[in-house]
């Protein structure tokens, strides 16, 4: 299911992130970067689990 493969992507971005922040400070250019690639995974994963539960509704 693609939603699996964004979750599994979202999981590792956000753990590169984190530690990023940690190492490189959180107003650091790539930290910064991460975490606008995982706002766009999150906003990505919510669509395709919003559709994913609009089709199961549509079944009789």
């Amino acid at each position: 299911m693609m939603s699996d493969a964004i979750l599994k992507k979202l999981e590792l971005t956000r753990e590169k992130m984190i530690q990023s922040g940690l190492e490189k400070g959180f107003l650091n250019d790539e930290t910064i970067r991460l975490s606008e690639k995982l706002d766009q995974l999150l906003n990505l994963y919510q669509f395709h689990t919003a559709n994913d539960v609009k089709e199961y509704d549509n079944i009789d």
